[in-house]
């Protein structure tokens, strides 16, 4: 889980271009929630939360800190069921796409992250 964060935060922090599939989406999220109740509790035993709603400061800035990759990931899960980063602004059926498997082979938007081996199949067709 770890390996697949870093990949997603730190390798394509702002990458918006290319496919994501349901495993390193999922990773990112399951990551994220981990991250945020940590530092959620942290915030709560350090007394660093303001406002009605106890919003801890490092929580905050963490949240904001993985708003792009979020977002950037978010727009890859799209475009591996060969659909526009614009769906994530479509709530409810954005949680079924999420859910739902990339298309096989490559499609507009690059080639299918789950068959690593595509480049080579091609190599002498042309």
């Amino acid at each position: 889980m770890l390996e697949m964060y870093k990949k997603v935060v730190l390798e394509n922090y702002a990458n918006f271009n290319g496919r994501a599939r349901r495993r390193e989406y999922w990773m990112f999220i399951l990551g994220n929630f981990i991250i945020s109740i940590i530092l959620q509790i942290i915030d709560n035993v350090a007394g660093l939360t303001f406002g009605a709603g106890e919003t801890g400061i490092i929580g905050l800035i963490y949240s904001l800190a993985v708003m792009i990759p979020g977002t950037a990931v978010a727009i890859r899960r799209m475009h591996d069921i060969g659909k526009s980063g614009w769906y994530i602004l479509i709530p409810i059926y954005n949680i079924i796409l999420l859910a739902t498997e990339g298309e096989k082979g490559p499609n507009q938007y690059g080639s299918d992250p789950k068959n690593q081996f595509e480049e080579m199949d091609e190599i002498g067709k042309e």
